[in-house]
């Protein structure tokens, strides 16, 4: 199928007609392509949904994730992955799960335990299976409490793992995991019912049919599933955290992890993970936000630049130490959170300070009274004007002005703000030297008009969102179909604004779609002269920018 066929199916401008006569070519096709493509139109009559999902079992199954096959047209002895589709989303009928459950294939079984809720009928069937992988995908997902408690004492080590991570799991179940108090040892693990033990299995295994993880071992005491367990019932919110500090002083780096994660420590636990020696436990405590004040501060103190980064984004960091960090370290477009939560007056105070990173922190907010937002935007550093430029309430003036007095440093942020006008929007697209950034918002933006949109063709990163673009004419549109690379192509066909009489052509010629011809139809004129660009720009033209403006 082609790349303008595949667009097509998802145009919204699409007619019933034309809907139609792609329905009819995706099942006669036996490339599921242009099948599941349609399945993502919201417009299908109940008639082409039922021929689509007879199309294959890819697509059916598509259609019956997106809710729109309904469980009567499934026949689920004949078509068990639709019905197990239909069960995931709880839109089957429960006689279904237990059908499925005495099927003979085992892959089938498997995929039935990770649907949830199931009769517990079937449940039952599912935790006696001989295979342990359809148990454990049940302990996994189920969510009976009883089902899970029962499996987490499961004989085999594979299923209480899974039972670890199951929040369903009741909480003793998970304490006995973490402590192995009132739980007798695992019979088996997934290493030791394929191995001579003791057995721990290369990292870089060699052998193309071994399905064991990279260092799984086992000893006789399944030491590697063990220990998966253990991370995982320390990241069990269920777990309960006097079980889970029973492992603060474990040796093993991930279990400490897990543990510096969990939301519901004692402060005094949480400062000692803070002097833990690797790395990652100590950064996973100053991203928690459970930490007080008195740890932010401590951490604060004198850390690696990435701690610095991670408590400037707490939510309970102190607005004097986010002021300090503020100046440290690079922060994202967004407001941290302690800036999103913080009142009028603390605003109005930061936007007022003496030093540029802290106003560029109240620059963030999206919700600035007018007074400060303007007074940001004249701001002379550059760093806090452009932190405020893509406000909506900014006028065209003072966007103007910000452009004429920082130039590329403020381009693309200008290019975002949702108040810019057709024609600011033309000046930044054709700014020299160009500024990539300015093009990938440029092409996104509703006000844009052909004229802005025509240099972001030269973007790799921006030609097919400009592709898309309601406001680029037929012409030019037909243009990228003839000559632009295949996904430029796809989305111009998926553009709404492609004349009726080219989608007729390309779904009257099918796989075999050319469209040359109706560029003159359309434009009256050679693709070159309808864009002022040779056709070879949408597909392989690069501009030599000046990638200038900071991220």
């Amino acid at each position: 199928m082609t790349p303008l066929l595949r667009g097509l199916a998802t145009n919204p401008a699409l007619g019933p007609e034309l809907r139609a006569r792609l329905v009819a070519l995706a099942t006669a096709s036996p490339d599921a392509d242009l099948a599941d493509a349609l399945t993502e139109r919201t417009d299908l009559t109940s008639g082409q949904i039922t021929e689509l999902a007879a199309s294959g079992e890819d697509t059916a199954r598509r259609l019956a994730l997106a809710g729109l096959l309904p469980a009567s047209e499934v026949d689920p002895v004949s078509r068990p992955s639709v019905a197990l589709a239909l069960l995931d989303r709880g839109a089957g009928p429960e006689g279904w799960a237990r059908l499925l459950a005495a099927h003979p294939d085992d892959e089938i079984h498997r995929r039935l335990a990770s649907c949830s809720p199931l009769p517990l009928d079937a449940t039952a069937t599912l935790a006696a299976d001989p295979d342990v992988e359809v148990v454990a995908q049940l302990a996994l997902w189920t969510t009976d409490p009883v089902t899970a408690g029962r499996l987490a004492a499961h004989p085999h080590a594979e299923v209480r793992s899974a039972a670890a991570a199951n929040p369903a799991t009741p909480p003793e179940a998970l304490a006995a995991l973490l402590t192995g108090r009132g739980l007798a040892p695992a019979d088996s693990c997934l290493v030791c019912d394929r191995e001579e033990i003791p057995f721990v299995h290369d990292p870089y295994c060699p052998r193309t049919d071994c399905e064991l993880a990279g260092g799984a071992a086992c000893a006789g005491g399944h030491e590697s599933t063990v220990h998966e367990t253990w991370c995982r019932a320390l990241r069990n919110p269920a777990a309960p955290v006097e079980a889970a500090l029973t492992l603060i002083g474990h040796p093993s780096m991930l279990v400490r992890w897990a543990l510096a994660e969990r939301t519901d420590l004692p402060e005094e636990s949480y400062e000692r993970l803070a002097e833990d020696s690797v790395p990652g436990v100590w950064l996973a405590v100053a991203e928690n936000p459970a930490i007080g004040e008195r740890l932010i501060r401590r951490l604060a103190a004198d850390p690696p630049g990435d701690v610095r980064r991670v408590l400037a984004l707490h939510p309970r960091v102190p607005l004097d130490v986010l002021t300090r960090l503020a100046a440290e370290v690079r922060l994202p477009a967004e407001p941290p959170p302690r800036i999103a939560a913080a009142g009028p007056d603390e605003i109005a105070e930061f936007a007022a300070s003496p030093h540029s990173a802290v106003r560029g922190l109240a620059a963030r907010r999206r919700d600035l009274p007018a007074r400060l937002r303007d007074a940001l935007a004249d701001d002379p550093d550059a760093a806090v004007a452009k932190a405020v430029a893509s406000h909506p309430g900014l006028s065209e003036d003072r966007l103007r002005a910000m452009v004429a007095r920082l130039g590329v440093q403020v381009l693309s942020r200008v290019a975002a703000n949702p108040s810019a006008s057709a024609g600011l929007l033309e000046a930044l697209a054709r700014h020299d030297p160009p500024v990539l950034r300015v093009f990938r918002q440029v092409a996104v933006h509703p006000n844009a008009t052909e004229a802005a949109l025509l240099p972001c063709l030269s973007d790799p990163r921006a030609r097919d969102d400009a592709a898309r673009h309601p406001a680029l004419s037929p012409a030019v549109l037909v243009d990228l179909l003839a000559h632009g690379s295949p996904d430029t192509a796809e989305a111009a066909a998926a553009n709404p604004s492609l004349p009726r009489a080219v989608m007729e052509e390309l779904t009257g010629r099918g796989q075999d779609a050319e469209v040359m011809s109706p560029v003159k139809a359309v434009a009256g004129s050679p693709s070159a002269t309808v864009t002022g660009m040779p056709p070879a720009a949408f597909s392989s033209c690069d501009l030599n920018s000046a990638e200038v403006e900071p991220s």
